[in-house]
């Protein structure tokens, strides 16, 4: 017996388009891999050199799971308090912001209208 679900296809090309994307990166690899770890995560980083500049990709060797990040959102990471680590940790393998807003969070502070699209409490 073969279990199939719906979206296999769909998701068997995209895994795909992702190895080849992953293969593409490491083409530019520079230096060697660094490994961190503790009793909670793997992660592994590597600088690669793509037309359009230098990235960091971070790969989870645990899930698979990988991503790479131009200098910019490596520094917005700077940006971002304990808080929004810890809604993305508390959130596995989903978006911080629902894809459905269009990645714009609305909404009134508690003091009064946010003064943008985006509010930070806290901070």
């Amino acid at each position: 017996m073969t279990l199939h679900w719906e979206g296999e296809e769909d998701d068997a090309a995209a895994a795909r388009r992702a190895a080849a994307d992953r293969a593409g990166l490491l083409e530019g690899a520079r230096g060697d891999a660094i490994t961190i770890a503790n009793e909670f995560a793997e992660v592994r980083v590597i600088r690669v050199d793509t037309r359009n500049g230098s990235r960091l990709l971070i790969e989870s060797p645990k899930s698979g799971q990988w991503v790479a990040l131009d200098p910019l959102e490596l520094e917005s990471l700077t940006w971002q308090s304990t808080a929004t680590f810890s809604a993305m940790i508390g959130n596995p393998f989903g978006p911080l912001i629902p894809e459905a807003t269009g990645g714009i969070v609305t909404g009134d502070a508690p003091d009064g209208p946010a003064d943008g699209p985006v509010r930070e409490v806290g901070r």
